[in-house]
């Protein structure tokens, strides 16, 4: 699995390429508890617009992460999360756990307003 990172606004945006299943889970998880170490508050977005699939073991480190985040008083956002991705979150009832958002300017601003 390919990733890329930018900033914007101060607020990390992590873009997976690819399908996040097998090792490509592990790989991402080392990435964002990265993030989340690497902050006081840690506030992150993780854009799925370029991701065909997950499997249940990403579903878990993402919940995972989000506890953690959580915990932290942080934040971690979902970006053009696609129709495959959106329809596992709501059959797992995952779908109220992480903030979604449809564009990464609109994702910033609520993460910049706390």
């Amino acid at each position: 699995m390919k990733m890329t990172t930018h900033l914007n606004n101060g607020i990390p945006v992590l873009h997976p390429h690819g399908k996040i299943v097998g090792s490509a889970v592990s790989q991402l998880r080392e990435r964002l508890a990265l993030e989340i170490l690497d902050a006081a508050v840690p506030r992150f977005l993780i854009d799925f617009e370029h991701v065909q699939k997950i499997d249940s073991s990403a579903l878990g480190m993402l919940v995972n992460l989000q506890v953690i985040a959580a915990q932290m008083n942080g934040r971690i956002g979902i970006l053009n999360v696609g129709k495959h991705i959106k329809n596992i979150l709501v059959i797992t009832r995952l779908v109220n756990v992480f903030e979604h958002f449809e564009d990464e300017d609109a994702a910033v601003s609520a993460f910049t307003g706390d």
